[in-house]
């Protein structure tokens, strides 16, 4: 069954480039990832979705997501109210509407 994966990030002023350069860099070859897309969210506000093949396939991909979230984590401010650097969120598909 497909999963999906979301975080929210909130990215520091002037470094916008820097936080999609390091995506571009990382996400090429992960086993199990079908897509994934960045959308801005307001300003310097982004969402990453990832679509996978399944849920297993999303949790072997947790220490590549760690590891790319590694190389851009200064790029980050905290979302606040105890949240940190990153909103996540991940789970199988329950009903797919189109």
């Amino acid at each position: 069954m497909t999963a999906f994966n979301v975080v929210r990030f909130k990215v520091k002023s002037g470094l916008d480039k820097a936080f999609l350069d390091a995506h571009k860099k990382s996400v090429r070859n992960w086993p199990g990832l079908r897509h994934a897309n960045i959308i801005k969210s307001g300003e310097g506000r982004y969402c990453i979705i990832g679509e996978w093949e399944d849920e297993q396939s999303l949790i072997d991909g947790r220490p590549a997501m760690i590891a790319t979230l590694n190389t851009f984590r200064d790029t980050l401010e905290d979302l606040g109210n105890g949240l940190g650097l990153t909103d996540p969120a991940s789970g199988p598909v329950v009903l797919s509407l189109k």
